[in-house]
């Protein structure tokens, strides 16, 4: 019997470059079956333009992998109330597109995402991927950063639900708390 598999897509959103990253999770193995960046400076910079091209670009992902959950960063922080609306709207077309095709979808901060990978919620981008690297035994470019980005977010959603699907397990709010109930673990 062939172990069950949950194909996930992670989506960063930007106004200039869209991360994305498909994976299928099992119990056993994360792999990487899709990873890759969008990119908007041939549209110029009509704003309308660019989100109806994020909305074509996400639902195209998800004709072509049929993935069926779908995890997004949040968008937290701009230098400005213009870019953080630029990118709130670029987050929100593309939770559209997989509202639209059925697709579970669930938002994560970036320092949940961060946390979930490396353990640190203050982790650099270069932290991220090279964690995403040691997990995936996968070697990523520079120039997928916002691609790895997605994949973060992928990797966090499958250890979330993963998680929350296990029964029976103990968690723990620190070290101390796990070698207390686990003391011949420490050795």
């Amino acid at each position: 019997m062939e172990e069950q598999k949950t194909r996930i897509l992670g989506i960063d959103p930007g106004t200039n470059v869209l991360g994305y990253a498909i994976i299928d999770a099992s119990k056993k193995e994360i792999k990487v079956i899709e990873i890759g960046v969008v990119t908007f400076a041939h549209l110029g910079a009509e704003q309308t333009v660019k989100l109806r091209y994020i909305f074509e670009q996400v639902q195209d992902l998800i004709h072509q992998y049929r993935p069926t959950e779908m995890a997004i960063e949040q968008p937290f922080y701009a230098k400005n109330v213009q870019s953080m609306l630029k990118l709130g709207r670029a987050q929100g077309v593309a939770i559209a597109a997989g509202m639209v095709n059925n697709l579970a979808t669930t938002e994560y901060m970036p320092k949940k995402i961060k946390s979930a990978v490396t353990g640190n919620g203050n982790a650099s981008k270069e932290q991220v991927a090279g964690m995403l690297e040691n997990i995936l035994k996968t070697k990523f470019s520079e120039k997928y950063f916002d691609a790895t980005d997605a994949l973060a977010a992928a990797v966090c959603h499958w250890y979330q639900s993963s998680n929350a699907a296990l029964k029976g397990t103990k968690s723990y709010t620190g070290w101390k708390a796990f070698l207390k109930d686990n003391p011949k673990r420490a050795k």
